[in-house]
């Protein structure tokens, strides 16, 4: 099936404390957003993408897909205030198709069969996201003090891409619009209308590039690969 991706790229990721947006930041020579996007452009059922971004940036993102020659249809659309608003900003300029995948642009080892496999659940439940079992010991922790171990047998990181129809993630935006809810992610957004959300096991190699750690960490990883 056929989906729109949007990528929120507007950020300036301040715990990678770079001075500049990080998907600016270059990995193994190329700049972290033209890995993720390479990976989209690969995949022939991605019909369109929409980089949400601040617009005095807009210049040097199309020099970007201009370089390493990325030839799917690119729209861009300014940011919000929020991470949120970038997204909605975003559905706002969804030209057709029933679904949409929203992905972090700083995720560039998304594979092919993590994004097949979340579609093929939003397809089922309207929904979806993917994400891996919580592997570490959790603690609720107040005033650097541990208040509760918390049981981590049903508690999974959640990940992007999340992949929803389009009708339900509009609905699910201009509810919380209404509101004025902000939530963690684009699928709580859908949970709060009483909507099923799948889970589709994801991948620790599927890392979000935000600290400097995480730049030698993805650095090992395309060595590897």
């Amino acid at each position: 099936m056929n989906y729109t991706l949007i990528i929120p790229a507007a950020g300036q990721g301040k715990r990678m404390g770079a001075g500049k947006n990080k998907l600016f930041l270059e990995v193994a020579s190329i700049p972290l957003i033209v890995h993720t996007l390479k990976v989209f452009e690969r995949d022939i059922k991605c019909k369109q993408i929409i980089l949400v971004i601040n617009e005095q940036e807009q210049d040097i993102f199309r020099q970007f897909i201009e370089k390493y020659r990325l030839n799917k249809k690119v729209i861009f659309v300014p940011g919000g205030a929020e991470r949120q608003d970038s997204v909605y900003n975003g559905l706002m300029k969804v030209q057709d198709g029933e679904f949409v995948i929203v992905h972090d642009g700083a995720r560039p080892f998304v594979t092919q069969e993590i994004i097949d496999t979340v579609l093929h659940s939003a397809e089922e439940y309207e929904a979806a996201i993917c994400a891996v079992p919580v592997k570490d010991t959790i603690k609720r922790v107040q005033d650097r003090t541990v208040q509760e171990t918390v049981e981590r047998s049903s508690l999974w990181a959640v990940q992007t891409p999340q992949a929803f129809r389009l009708s339900a993630l509009v609905e699910a935006h201009e509810q919380a619009r209404q509101e004025a809810f902000l939530g963690t992610d684009d699928a709580s957004l859908v949970e709060r209308l009483g909507k099923q959300v799948g889970v589709v096991e994801g991948s620790y190699y599927n890392i979000k590039v935000t600290t400097p750690d995480d730049l030698l960490v993805a650095e090992s990883f395309l060595k590897r690969s």
